[in-house]
């Protein structure tokens, strides 16, 4: 047996249709497309949202609403997450805490705009937080444990 000898089964694959090749084709003349209208000609296709003529769903319906391509979008964090996580021995509460070593501790996975800390749930271990933005709740309930919250 030989590397060039190799070849499929008979029927294995099936030949292209060749069109407007004649008569005896079988797809000559017309090639399979008929006769006249829209479809027989070349390059000539309805889109898929064609309504025969009738003014389309999509243009009936008015649009609204604006996505500000600008807009920031952070991650955030709540307080009670952070105590449960040090507790977890997933952040070390005695290192900086800020997006980076969220990240990496597979907290969050992706990073986005910032990092903002909520006020949700309560904490009471002493911890450094570096964020964008934070609540006024937050940033006194971590005061109030014995840690401080500084911008990036």
């Amino acid at each position: 047996m030989k590397l060039n000898a190799l070849m499929d089964n008979f029927g294995a694959r099936k030949g292209i249709k060749r069109v407007g090749r004649g008569m005896a084709s079988g797809y000559g003349k017309t090639a399979g497309r008929g006769t006249k209208g829209q479809k027989a000609r070349a390059g000539s296709r309805k889109q898929a949202t064609f309504q025969g003529g009738q003014m389309p769903i999509m243009r009936r319906f008015p649009k609204f609403g604006f996505n500000n391509p600008f807009a920031k979008e952070y991650v955030t964090i709540n307080l009670g997450d952070i105590e449960k996580f040090i507790a977890s021995g997933k952040i070390d509460a005695k290192k900086e805490i800020n997006i980076d070593s969220l990240f990496d501790a597979k907290i969050i996975n992706r990073k986005l705009d910032g990092l903002k800390v909520l006020a949700k749930g309560e904490i009471k271990t002493a911890v450094n937080v570096v964020a964008t933005k934070w609540s006024k709740a937050a940033e006194a309930a971590i005061v109030k444990a014995g840690g401080k919250i500084q911008s990036k």
